[in-house]
């Protein structure tokens, strides 16, 4: 088993050997892997016998007939396609944020928590025989990684993972207005993101979905950011724009601001909703551990 390093735990890993990517559709890809399709191949359902031909992968030889009728059948079985699943991180500045080290608790940023779910998705992906693809992105692509495919490249996806960092201004809008970037075959999309945007969260999911893509969007918050603990006379600094503004936390300013960032979640959700699309909170006070083996099976996005 390729190591995970910090990305993922290997009592995780071994749990994740078992579950596979349930794609709403099932994309018929261009190289045989574990995902059923109707054709015949090398799933776990049986379909049919046929006599065995030189070339034919022994392993498939059925030797209790061969021990009935003295003649070397082969079995069929359904075959499973694979299936290309795209990871996309969001690495604008805003996802470096919410870190905790110390005596009491240690919690990882939105950005570790990130790449820590994609390695997840990613690691059961190859583990299946499904293709894998990722990129970071702030206002274009920062880092892309070419298609992966077996258990074996796992590695090299920790490995990219862990070389990407997260730094400037992001405008997901921007991004995925380039057709040079979208997918070129059908697959599933992961997207990982604050979507702490003004505008071009809508517009990018869009153009991801009309390169047809079954679109996941995964919201990445820590706990302050759906309900802060502050108080006092504050200077705020955006992580990205690095404008200042002066705020006294009162009772009131919390609760406008609580009331703002429910409303801008529930948008996010109820449009994801009307498109088709998956979305996912996550917030970094759960272990990713939890949410790979928990809230993905109860969205019933793994099996």
């Amino acid at each position: 088993m390729s190591s995970g390093g910090h990305l993922l735990d290997p009592a995780l890993m071994r749990r994740l050997d078992q579950l596979s990517i349930a794609a709403k559709n099932r994309i018929r890809g261009t190289m045989q892997g574990r995902r059923r399709s109707k054709d015949l191949g090398t799933s776990l359902e049986f379909a049919d016998y046929r006599l065995y031909s030189p070339g034919d992968d022994t392993r498939q030889l059925d030797w209790h007939a061969y021990g009935r009728t003295g003649k070397p059948f082969i079995k069929l079985f359904m075959d499973e396609q694979e299936l290309q699943v795209n990871l996309w991180l969001d690495a604008s500045a805003s996802m470096d944020f919410g870190r905790i080290e110390g005596m009491d608790s240690t919690r990882c940023s939105k950005w570790e928590y990130a790449r820590q779910l994609a390695a997840g998705i990613g690691y059961l992906s190859l583990n299946r025989y499904d293709r894998v693809s990722a990129a970071a992105f702030t206002t274009q692509i920062t880092k892309q990684m070419r298609l992966l495919r077996g258990k074996g490249s796992s590695h090299r996806l920790f490995e990219f993972l862990e070389k990407c960092h997260p730094s400037g201004a992001g405008d997901m809008g921007a991004v995925f207005r380039n057709p040079a970037v979208l997918p070129r075959q059908a697959g599933m999309t992961w997207v990982f993101s604050d979507f702490l945007y003004e505008d071009g969260i809508e517009e990018a999911l869009k153009y991801i979905q009309a390169a047809k893509q079954e679109v996941v969007a995964v919201q990445v918050l820590a706990p302050e950011e759906l309900d802060p603990k502050l108080s006092g006379e504050l200077r705020l600094i955006d992580s990205e724009s690095k404008a200042a503004r002066e705020v006294a936390m009162s009772s009131k300013v919390l609760h406008a601001y609580r009331e703002a960032a429910m409303q801008h979640t529930q948008m996010l959700r109820a449009f994801c909703h009307g498109r088709g699309i998956t979305y996912l909170l996550a917030v970094t006070d759960v272990s990713p551990g939890d949410f790979l083996l928990g809230e993905l099976r109860r969205s019933g996005l793994v099996r």
